[in-house]
């Protein structure tokens, strides 16, 4: 009797240090094989946990499915479904995978954007990094109770969005996405610059529009404060701006290549060689660089400047009209010889 219960005694120790394996690989074991290090696993606002076991099922690089399912049960998965872009690695075991999803751990997106015109061009981009569609979004930037919200107009709405580069969760919505940006943005208007903008003789919104002026003029980052002066010389002399990116804004086509002198004469309050001061709104998505220029501008006395006749994209400064005459007539003979119209 006393061999026969060794045996069934061993015999038990051995199935229960079995069962006891199984559960352990399943569990511990890899169970994630992919191609490469990591891939992405998006799971979209509302989803279910039988949304996510389709979206699972459907992968390639889960190896045994049945034994996923069997620790999502045990670790209540479907009470604990938490939408949003996960980073999946190589090796990892259903326990690890489990523990992912249920935490909701997600791995944020890096959104960087500069130099849009307008809010659409805004919406358009953010649809290919984050969940809504451009329509949400757009939509939402626009909206009268939105834009009321964040204390601005219409015409200089765009000027709440300072281009940079941020981490947003996946399945950020355009409310979340503007709530943040309004947190940016009275981060960034802080003392010092409130104080350099009042030096100026200018409001934020007011920094902003100059700003989107001196951005669609130069490129050349150096440059920029010089062109800033420029343009607060002309403010402060009571001198129309006469900025053809302006122009360019008034006619609907802010990337036209040249103007003509024609197009100086549509009529729009962003046509700056008709209406004295700064437009209504920005022309552009200023960067913090270009406001920096407006609130640091260079102390000079030019009031004109004109396209060096090269492709440097700097420009010529005169103080005069006479020189800034003899300046064009430089830029339009290489114009010509580069046949540029």
């Amino acid at each position: 009797m006393k061999r026969v219960a060794i045996v069934v005694l061993s015999a038990a120790i051995l199935v229960g240090f079995s069962i006891a394996y199984g559960a352990y690989k399943k569990v511990y074991q890899t169970n994630v094989s992919l191609n490469e290090e990591q891939i992405e696993l998006y799971l979209p606002t509302h989803s279910s946990y039988d949304d996510l076991l389709s979206i699972i099922d459907t992968s390639s690089w889960l190896i045994d499915h049945s034994s996923f399912q069997w620790v999502a049960s045990i670790k209540n998965l479907k009470n604990h479904i938490h939408p949003g872009r996960y980073i999946i690695t190589d090796g990892l075991s259903n326990n690890d995978l489990v523990n992912l999803l249920r935490s909701g751990n997600q791995t944020p997106v890096n959104i960087t954007f500069q130099r849009f015109f307008y809010l659409s061009d805004l919406a358009g981009h953010l649809s290919y990094r984050l969940e809504p569609d451009s329509i949400s979004f757009a939509s939402y930037f626009t909206s009268d109770s939105v834009i009321a919200s964040t204390g601005l107009a219409r015409q200089t709405a765009i000027s709440l969005y300072l281009p940079n580069t941020y981490e947003f969760y996946w399945n950020t919505s355009p409310q979340q996405f503007v709530l943040r940006m309004q947190r940016e943005y009275e981060s960034f208007w802080n003392e010092e610059r409130r104080l350099k903008a009042e030096k100026a003789g200018l409001s934020e919104i007011e920094v902003s529009i100059l700003a989107s002026i001196v951005e669609s003029e130069t490129k050349n980052i150096d440059e920029m404060p010089s062109v800033a002066g420029l343009y607060l010389n002309r403010l402060k002399k009571g001198m129309k701006l006469q900025s053809d990116p302006t122009v360019k804004f008034a006619l609907g086509d802010p990337t036209k290549q040249r103007i003509y002198t024609n197009d100086l004469k549509v009529n729009s309050p962003y046509n700056t060689y008709l209406n004295e001061g700064l437009p209504p709104g920005p022309i552009l998505m200023p960067s913090i660089q270009s406001i920096e220029s407006v609130l640091n501008a260079k102390d000079h006395n030019y009031i004109y400047m004109c396209a060096k006749p090269d492709y440097s994209g700097y420009h010529n400064f005169a103080k005069t009209y006479n020189q800034h005459l003899s300046n064009r007539k430089k830029y339009q003979r290489f114009l010509r010889k580069e046949g540029i119209r």
